[in-house]
């Protein structure tokens, strides 16, 4: 079991939780532009999603498909903002992670009644962001990815990807750390900077990072090592999705980040049921 300070609220994880993705794109690679700039159809979708059995919800405004240039923090903010405090006015309750790498966004937004940071960048992007972290003592998803922008999507080379990956983690929690950050979240970057065979090879060695005693996120929706492999497009790609996250509950993911929230929360249950049952 793993707890969350949420702004001086305890929030438990004792059981895997969906994470549902609100993307306030105009170009995201599965969704994108569904709910950009119109906040009444973005917050119907989120009550959608807690109908359906989401426990978070996380808003992101820039999209990371490959070739995809990133928003700055003003663009960003024109974005979420309006959406944010709709669905806090709406849903008081429901912890919202924000997707962002700029340390304003993090600020602003925290603010402005969101509870958690998710940086698909581990703090490189913006210097900042760390330490405005720790100054709103707020939980902070900490993901595996490449250092630079432009090679996000390009796959590394990795002569053990599990003990890079650790050592990785290893490094920026310390940092972390050091700065005061308490709640931490891993992700593996399960689709950033790996080949598809590293991706699945991932999925089966999410234990191995249990030693960290960190919640951990996997987010592998609609990805295109999914999609890839089954030779369809991203909107095609729930069914695989699905079945993928029972190897990521398997290995002992926390939290699953997902487009598709009813099949994943069907997912958790049907996993609970295995497990309470051998």
């Amino acid at each position: 079991m793993f707890t969350l300070n949420l702004q001086g609220n305890l929030f438990t994880i004792d059981t895997p939780l969906i994470m549902g993705i609100l993307n306030l794109t105009k170009d995201s690679f599965s969704d994108g532009g569904k709910w950009y700039g119109n906040t009444t159809k973005a917050v119907e979708h989120t009550q959608e999603m807690i109908a359906q059995g989401a426990e978070i919800i996380d808003i992101g405004a820039s999209s990371t498909r490959p070739g995809a240039q990133m928003l700055s923090a003003k663009e960003e903010l024109e974005q979420i903002l309006p959406v944010l405090k709709e669905i806090r006015n709406n849903f008081p309750q429901i912890p919202i992670s924000i997707d962002t790498v700029w340390s304003e966004v993090a600020q602003i937004t925290i603010e402005n009644g969101a509870n958690i940071i998710n940086d698909i960048s581990a703090g490189v992007w913006d210097t900042n962001l760390f330490a405005t972290v720790a100054q709103l003592e707020c939980p902070y998803i900490l993901m595996h990815s490449s250092i630079t922008k432009g090679q996000i999507h390009n796959p590394l080379k990795y002569n053990d990807i599990v003990l890079e990956i650790s050592k990785f983690f290893s490094q920026k929690i310390t940092i972390l750390r050091s700065l005061g950050v308490k709640d931490i979240i891993l992700d593996l970057g399960i689709g950033f900077g790996k080949t598809i065979e590293e991706n699945y090879y991932l999925l089966n060695h999410i234990a191995d990072f249990r030693i960290f005693d960190m919640p951990i996120l996997t987010g592998i929706s609609r990805k295109s090592f999914i999609f890839k492999t089954l030779g369809i497009t991203p909107q095609e790609a729930t069914n695989g999705t699905t079945f993928l996250h029972f190897p990521a509950l398997e290995g002992g993911s926390n939290i699953l980040r997902v487009h598709d929230v009813k099949q994943a929360s069907e997912c958790v249950k049907l996993f609970q049921s295995v497990k309470q049952n051998l």
